[in-house]
């Protein structure tokens, strides 16, 4: 297959915005990033970032396309963005793709970030030569994208596979629109510190959230301590009752999981697989198998680039 044309994406985080160059896989050049909390409406952020990409056009003229992936409500049809996740000034509908592709007088393609993310995965990761996918990114919150025979799975008016807002307890913690049991109020960094710092104090130790950070906890539990191996077994659990879902919903050949607690390695899968056996019927049980994403931070980015090539080509799936 010959390589893609060069494409302009972006991966949208609520502390920085990536910008770069990308052709497949690679990332050609990357701009600096630009702070997310100093814009003060939409409007601001989207000028920033066409500045930007005006930028990087100018040393590489013959990109095709450019790609926006945003953790927020996207209607994927329209090319519009409700609200922006964690950026408190983007509260109303923007039609991003109509403002961004008059700005660059190219071709743009909005999605969900975590559909970005799953996108990279499945076209050349992880989840390579597979047709139908579960991607999940383990982060400040939980994000997902699916994929079924062949096909990314976009919901008609705003996003699916939103599943960080998928419950595990209907009587559980409320979500962020009133849903109870989310799971990311449970396994999303900022929870997963503040239990770590609850259960270290019932056991007389006082830590803070920030010395409770998932990498720390990991590094702790490898050391020998007790507390943070039963957070991990806790935390397993609960991304387990998740991942049962899904099994059971559509039996995918893969459930790729990436993000910062990912990389725990066996430390996450050990505990999540035995826990999994448990709660599947031996058929699915047998089919189940969880594979670490293979892009790690560039996901987003990769993912982007993807769907904007495969947008400028018509082949956008």
């Amino acid at each position: 297959m010959p390589p893609q044309g060069e494409t302009i994406a972006v991966d949208f985080g609520g502390t920085s915005i990536k910008i770069a160059v990308t052709q497949g896989e690679s990332i050609l050049k990357k701009a600096t990033p630009l702070p997310t909390a100093v814009y003060k409406s939409p409007e601001e952020i989207m000028a920033a970032m066409s500045h930007t990409m005006k930028e990087l056009l100018r040393e590489y003229p013959h990109a095709v396309a450019v790609g926006l992936g945003m953790p927020g409500w996207v209607d994927f049809y329209r090319g519009v963005l409700y609200q922006l996740t964690n950026v408190a000034v983007w509260n109303h509908e923007v039609p991003v793709r109509e403002v961004i592709s008059q700005e660059l007088g190219l071709p743009v393609v909005l999605d969900n970030d975590a559909n970005c993310m799953a996108y990279a995965e499945w076209k050349l990761g992880a989840g390579r030569e597979l047709s139908n996918i579960a991607c999940l990114t383990l982060g400040t919150g939980i994000g997902g994208g699916i994929i079924i025979h062949d096909r990314m799975i976009r919901g008609r008016t705003v996003s699916c596979a939103e599943l960080g807002q998928t419950s595990i307890a209907y009587n559980g913690r409320v979500g962020p629109f009133g849903n109870r049991g989310a799971i990311e109020e449970y396994i999303g960094n900022n929870e997963f510190a503040a239990d770590a710092v609850l259960a270290y104090a019932q056991a007389g130790i006082t830590k803070t959230k920030a010395e409770c950070a998932p990498h720390l906890l990991e590094q702790a539990a490898r050391a020998g301590d007790t507390i943070a191996r039963h957070l991990y077994k806790e935390f397993a659990e609960k991304l387990s009752v998740l991942i049962m879902n899904l099994m059971y919903t559509f039996v995918p050949e893969a459930i790729i999981i990436g993000g910062g607690v990912a990389q725990a390695g066996d430390l996450l899968l050990t505990p999540l697989t035995e826990s999994l056996k448990q709660q599947l019927f031996p058929v699915h049980y047998k089919a189940l198998s969880i594979r670490p994403a293979l892009f790690g931070a560039d996901a987003g980015l990769i993912g982007a680039g993807l769907m904007a090539a495969d947008y400028a080509d018509n082949v956008l799936l």
